[in-house]
Order: C-alpha cells, then sequence, then structure tokens
C-alpha cells in the first residue's frame, strides 16, 4: 500500500504473475476495499489470488522505530506476519526500506551467525550481471559482518544468476593487499581462509567490469555507489539524446540507429533488476524500489520466487555452519 505508485502497481504486478507461473498463489495485503475494487478492475476471478485486510499504512517518510511501535496492523507488518507464521513463503514490498528492514528484523529474526541483515542488489555489468551488498541497511560493520555479507552474497549470486562458485571482491580505494582501513583488510584475511571464491580488493571502476560477481562493502559506501552508477546512467542518456538533437545531420543518425539506441536503453533499464533481498533474516522479504512501475514490481516477485524454491535463508545457514567449522 506505501509504495509511490499505489496499490495498482501491486495488483498489476500480480496480474502478470499469475500468468507467468500456474502454480502460484498470491495474497495482496492491505485495504480490503481498495484492494478489491482493483482486482475486479485488473484481474477478475482467480482463485490463487487472495487478499488479506490491513488498517494501517506506513508512510515512507515514517521513521522506522513509529511503524515498529504504533502501525501493528500495517500492510507491511501483516505481510511479514504472514511469513512468520507460515502463511506465506516471502514477503515483497514497494515501501519505506527502514521500516520493512526493522519490521522485518523484529518479526522474522536473524539466521544463526548473521549480526545484522543487508540489503543485496543485483545490477548490469560486463557479460551478465553482479550483485552488490551492502546497499544501505548498515552504514557502519566489522569485518566480521563483511565477511558474513561475502557470505550471503555468494548464495544469492548462485541462485539468482546461476553461478557456480561466484568470485567474490571486497570494495576498496586499490587493489594491493596494504590498501584501506583496517576493517577491509581484516575482512580480506578472513576470506582468503575460507572456502568462498575470494579474488581479493576491488575498485570502483571494477563495479561493472565483469571481473567479480559479488561485490562486498559497507552500507553507506554502497549506497553512495549506487546512487552514483545511477546518476552516471542518466547523465549518460541525456548527453546521448543532447548529441542526436544537435542538428538535422544528427537526427537522422538518431534514426538510423534506432533499433540499437533501443537494445541499450532496454539493457540499462533499472526495471530489470528491481528487487532488492535483505540478506540475513529467518525468511524472506524482498524490497521493491518504491517508485517501481508494474514490470518492475514484477520482476521483484520474480526474485522472490527463485529464493523461495531455492530456500535461500536455510542455504546461507549451511555455508555459515561449514565456514564456523
Amino acid at each position: 500500500m506505501s509504495g509511490d505508485l499505489g496499490a495498482e502497481v501491486v495488483v498489476r504486478a500480480a496480474a502478470a504473475t499469475l500468468r507467468k507461473y500456474r502454480n502460484l498463489k498470491l495474497i495482496l495485503v492491505g485495504d480490503e476495499d481498495e484492494l478489491q475494487r482493483l482486482v475486479g478492475e485488473i484481474v477478475g476471478e482467480d482463485s490463487r489470488l487472495h487478499i488479506a485486510h490491513a488498517s494501517e499504512v506506513v508512510g515512507m517518510s515514517e521513521p522506522p522505530a513509529d511503524a515498529l511501535r504504533k502501525k501493528k496492523d500495517s500492510s507491511m507488518r501483516v505481510s511479514i506476519n504472514l511469513v512468520k507464521e507460515g502463511a506465506a513463503d516471502a514477503c515483497v514490498s514497494a515501501g519505506n526500506t527502514g521500516a520493512l528492514m526493522a519490521t522485518a528484523k523484529f518479526v522474522l529474526k536473524m539466521l544463526p551467525g548473521i549480526d545484522r541483515p543487508a540489503i543485496i542488489g543485483e545490477l548490469p555489468a560486463k557479460g551478465g550481471s553482479v550483485h552488490m551488498l551492502d546497499l544501505g541497511a548498515n552504514t557502519q560493520v566489522t569485518a566480521d559482518q563483511l565477511f558474513q555479507y561475502a557470505v550471503m552474497g555468494s548464495i544469492v549470486a548462485a541462485d539468482i544468476a546461476g553461478i557456480d562458485k561466484p568470485r567474490i571482491g571486497l570494495l576498496n580505494v586499490g587493489v594491493e593487499d596494504i590498501k584501506g582501513h583496517e576493517t577491509v583488510r581484516e575482512a580480506a584475511a578472513m576470506l582468503v581462509e575460507s572456502t568462498l571464491n575470494y579474488v581479493g580488493f576491488i575498485e570502483g571502476t571494477d563495479l561493472t567490469s565483469g571481473k567479480v560477481d559479488v561485490v562486498v562493502t559497507d552500507g553507506f559506501t554502497g549506497n553512495v555507489a549506487l546512487k552514483t552508477m545511477e546518476g552516471t546512467v542518466v547523465l549518460g542518456k541525456y548527453y546521448l539524446a543532447r548529441a542526436f538533437k544537435r542538428n538535422w545531420l544528427t537526427k537522422l543518425q538518431a534514426l538510423l540507429a534506432s533499433s540499437v539506441l533501443r537494445q541499450l536503453s532496454a539493457e540499462l533499464d533499472s526495471r530489470n533488476y528491481n528487487g532488492a533481498t535483505l540478506a540475513g533474516l529467518n525468511g524472506i522479504v524482498i524490497k521493491s524500489h518504491g517508485g517501481a512501475d508494474a514490470y518492475a514490481f514484477q520482476h521483484a516477485i520474480d526474485t522472490a520466487i527463485t529464493e523461495v524454491r531455492n530456500q535461500l535463508p536455510q542455504q546461507i545457514g549451511t555455508l555459515l555452519q561449514k565456514e564456523a567449522a
């Protein structure tokens, strides 16, 4: 209910997802009257779609602590409670990120061996994609937590991208062993001794190079890197459009290159990567971008389905036990 574009986006994504997966059941959580109206208009009759009423909504700017204490019947809280109770296998939300993280951590608890959850997202890269974490959940971390992120990132990349032994890199100010602060160097030493496929430090220029499948960093650095990448894509599109509109000749060139430009736009479309995993929880919670349209939200649901099928929390727990042995 609390995404930027409202419940209609979620209902349209639900309709498309039900057409794609024949053995899927979906529960829409929120204001029952509004959801019934939207389902009637968009979906029609479908026994696989259910509505769970929630009388409250968490605002996008609402402090997480207030949402946790005062909004116990919010659509977000009810959704996560359904996962806790086993009535749902995963929760997908486009709502307030901080409130979602705080509520999920409080209700579902952490996996044994994980200190804090991390936000992991998929980004375009040469030859495919790269998974990066943390994207903003924890601005200050320890070496142990960076190691835990590497474990979680390895499992998610293997499940989502189908990569055997994903290559893991630690984001740093240089690739030399002596570079970086003590925390990142200590985490590197731990990863070298692990069974993970750790390839070493990487710099910001390597984020999309295809050299690694998983980028591990703290939430402050990861969020800044993510927003910088998104801004660079927007800037590149701006300059490209301006160049093609310069005169009649460049407009003709744009017309001749239209198919290439459409393909480029599709490959860089952030909607194809929507759906960040709140990794480390004893349950599956996917965070959709707040401004996601139906196409993007459907991708977030796809991510949840993949993680349910692969039993993501159980895989993370098993690998952590293996590394601790």
